[in-house]
């Protein structure tokens, strides 16, 4: 109504300019001369309660105006108790419950429920303290808590040589790329559901117009799940994602690495002999699979080239270069989209570029890599391995047998 457009104006212009008590008495006229119903009108447009708008009638009608003094607001002492004057203890109380020594007592309840506001209150209400969870709210919000969630930190043992891993895996890879030869990185993307399913993140669309995905992940038996393997050339900062269709073996690890060589690797190395390759300690990579080294060795051979290792250290798997160099990088450009097929997952790859010139190459492994493949003893003797000096389990160079 027009009315109550120019009354909204008027209040936006004239109550910035008030105090307290001034706003109070000002509005209860105001509800007084708009008549019937001009107590609720007035709080509909300006957002003060009802009870403030009837209490300043009751200020206005008053007969010694002047009782509270001059330049009051309100009576001296005035207005509610807090809370927590009248409730000794009860900051410490919150203190107490929010703690981590009390919720990691396995006998106290709080360790299997949520931790919300509302269950909290009622914890504090069982100790003889009655108070609602807007109050338990704000008394955390004063006391420095805030929503959080899990942050990962934890990275398992740590080895007492993990920095010097670290600082071994650095020298050689800049003395490889200091005589042009390449270093790459190697690792295993999460499997993916192939399907109309969601996928995490948002993109833009048409209002009311989001993509319709399946309610329900279960795995669709014809398209399965991908299993997406990737190399890292981590000095021209190219990549190569093999999509394998069922398991993530040390055969199809590298495998991937050799599509990597015949497809990108030789037209900016054929002239090199050697190759660095740096990898997790576990997986189908894994430092002490039998049967990665083998394949190794066939690579070897194959290409004529030294074949040097570098796993990196347990529980650090995150610092491997692929992770943040490229996986995170392709992870962001399929966000929300649903990877309905194995060729849209293949575009999705080969699309994600960055700033920095990030160029991937993708492409369907529909190879069939059996599982628990045995290496025999004869087959590891023919492996032509050299141990580095500093654990060489994790450190070694694999020439070709010829």
């Amino acid at each position: 109504m027009q009315e109550d457009k120019y009354l909204q104006e008027k209040f936006a212009l004239l109550l910035p300019h008030l105090d307290e008590k001034s706003k109070r008495l000002y509005l209860a006229s105001e509800s007084i001369g708009l008549g019937r119903g001009g107590i609720s009108k007035t709080a509909r447009l300006t957002g003060f309660s009802r009870v403030t708008l009837t209490s300043g009638i009751k200020e206005l009608r008053m007969a010694d105006v002047t009782e509270k003094g001059p330049g009051k607001i309100r009576k001296p002492g005035g207005g509610r108790k807090k809370l927590i004057n009248k409730e000794p203890g009860l900051i410490e109380a919150v203190r107490e419950i929010v703690s981590p020594y009390t919720v990691g007592d396995p006998m106290n309840t709080l360790l299997w429920t949520s931790k919300s506001t509302r269950k909290l209150s009622e914890e504090l209400k069982s100790r003889g303290y009655n108070v609602s969870y807007n109050v338990v709210n704000r008394i955390l919000s004063s006391e420095g808590f805030s929503l959080q969630g899990n942050k990962k930190v934890d990275e398992g043992g740590k080895h007492e040589d993990r920095d010097a891993q670290f600082c071994h895996i650095n020298k050689v890879a800049t003395e490889f790329a200091a005589s042009k030869d390449p270093v790459i990185s190697v690792d295993c993307k999460k499997k993916e559901l192939v399907g109309n399913y969601k996928n995490p993140g948002q993109e833009w669309h048409p209002k009311g117009k989001a993509p319709e995905v399946k309610v329900y992940d279960f795995v669709d038996k014809e398209l399965g799940k991908a299993l997406p393997y990737g190399v890292y050339d981590i000095e021209q900062n190219e990549g190569w994602v093999s999509v394998g269709v069922n398991h993530d073996t040390a055969k199809f690890a590298v495998s991937t690495i050799r599509n990597w060589w015949h497809e990108m690797g030789i037209k900016m190395y054929k002239n090199s002999k050697r190759l660095l390759i740096t990898a997790d300690g576990g997986g189908s990579n894994s430092s002490r699979s039998k049967l990665w080294k083998t394949e190794i060795q066939s690579l070897s051979n194959e290409l004529n080239m030294e074949i040097v290792v570098s796993h990196y250290p347990p529980g650090t798997s995150k610092w491997n270069k692929i992770e943040h160099k490229m996986f995170s990088y392709i992870s962001m450009n399929w966000r929300a989209k649903p990877l309905i097929s194995l060729q849209v997952i293949v575009n999705l790859i080969a699309g994600t570029t960055t700033t920095k010139g990030l160029l991937i190459k993708s492409k369907i492994d529909e190879a069939i890599y059996e599982k628990g493949i045995k290496v025999t003893d004869a087959e590891l003797r023919k492996i032509n391995i050299k141990q580095n000096d500093f654990h060489g389990e994790w450190n070694y160079t694999i020439a070709p047998n010829t």
